[in-house]
């Protein structure tokens, strides 16, 4: 791709709903990586914006996608009955890689997924309804076990970041790795680190394995 492209979108999920995000492609991009964010967060996540510039600074694309609606953010804030909703947030994640993929200048790119907390299952669950699309996913901090019975249907190779002080999603994240039968799947386990990766060099950890993963693979 010649030219950057930098956009504020919005993409119809249902009849009558839509979801923001925020699409950033550098100049020659290798690749477009859509964000799946996790519990109570949206594409305004720190953590997830400096992955993503991470990300671009290794001329990958970036598609940071709200998967509620601001009703439903606002709703679920207080009812928390939206970020546990699998099947609504994966549904969301197949049509923003559906809506790049229908896009003449975002075509040529290759899609890879990143997702963080219960994204991470939205993530695995769209890679298996969409195997010829979505070619690796990056999970951090993730619940890929929410993903059930799409693990053994994922085919893209798959990296799965976890904290080492963060012990109840390590093993969650190892029942569901010996679930998945893609071919290329790894459980990297980032040392000293807890859940949300605060602890200082930590999530620039995160940064160095994703990028390499989706480098690897897009």
């Amino acid at each position: 791709m010649a030219t950057a492209i930098t956009e504020s979108v919005v993409i119809p999920v249902e009849a009558d709903r839509r979801v923001e995000a925020d699409l950033y492609v550098p100049e020659r991009a290798g690749g477009l990586v859509v964000f799946a964010h996790g519990s109570g967060s949206s594409r305004f996540s720190s953590r997830n914006r400096a992955v993503a510039a991470a990300l671009h600074r290794r001329r990958l694309g970036t598609l940071l996608l709200d998967l509620l609606t601001r009703d439903e953010e606002a709703a679920d804030v207080h009812t928390r009955e939206y970020r546990f909703d699998i099947d609504r947030l994966a549904r969301r994640v197949v049509v923003a890689v559906d809506w790049a993929d229908a896009r003449d200048d975002l075509r040529p790119l290759s899609i890879g997924c990143f997702g963080a907390s219960t994204g991470a299952a939205a993530a695995l669950v769209a890679a298996a309804a969409r195997p010829s699309a979505v070619r690796a996913v990056v999970s951090r901090g993730g619940r890929p076990d929410l993903a059930g019975a799409a693990l053994p249907r994922v085919t893209a190779p798959t990296l799965l970041i976890v904290g080492g002080h963060d012990e109840p999603v390590i093993e969650l994240n190892e029942a569901a790795e010996r679930q998945m039968r893609a071919a290329h799947v790894e459980l990297r386990i980032v040392p000293g680190a807890t859940h949300l990766f605060e602890e200082p060099g930590t999530l620039e950890e995160v940064q160095r394995l994703a990028g390499e993963w989706f480098e690897r693979y897009l």
